[in-house]
């Protein structure tokens, strides 16, 4: 499982880290590429918030790529990086769409329905995987 699950963290880390890089350093190719709206197409304090996300995201997001680098690599402290970077992800995943569900039910403009379905099920996905990962890294812990 060790292998396996790294490749995931490592894979859905890389995703999810390089995306927020890419709308952070280069919002017009995020944009194109679907990764974020356009400005003129969303509510001006979303597109704020989004933006500073996404840095926030860069400095943060990173932890679980290291965290399936070292499982791949059979490392013991991969638990600790796993920890956080489940928490990091669990928190990415609950207010990316906690707010977007609260945003669209005040009718706020969020951006096209079907990129916010991807971004819902992406998000879910980072959730469950931080969740997971969690879990795998508690029991990775040696007891006291």
């Amino acid at each position: 499982m060790g292998l396996a699950w790294g490749l995931v963290l490592i894979g859905l880390g890389l995703l999810a880290w390089g995306g927020q890089a890419v709308s952070w350093f280069f919002p017009a190719t995020a944009q194109r590429w679907s990764l974020m709206e356009g400005e003129d197409s969303v509510e001006p304090a979303y597109f704020a918030d989004v933006r500073g996300e996404a840095l926030w995201d860069l400095l943060s997001l990173w932890t679980l790529v290291v965290a399936g680098a070292l499982l791949v690599l059979d490392e013991a402290t991969w638990a600790y990086f796993g920890l956080v970077g489940g928490g990091i992800y669990v928190y990415f995943a609950g207010r990316g769409i906690t707010t977007r569900v609260e945003l669209r039910r005040r009718g706020f403009r969020i951006g096209d329905p079907s990129n916010v379905s991807v971004a819902f099920l992406l998000l879910t996905i980072w959730g469950v995987v931080g969740i997971v990962t969690i879990g795998a890294a508690v029991v990775a812990l040696p007891l006291v």
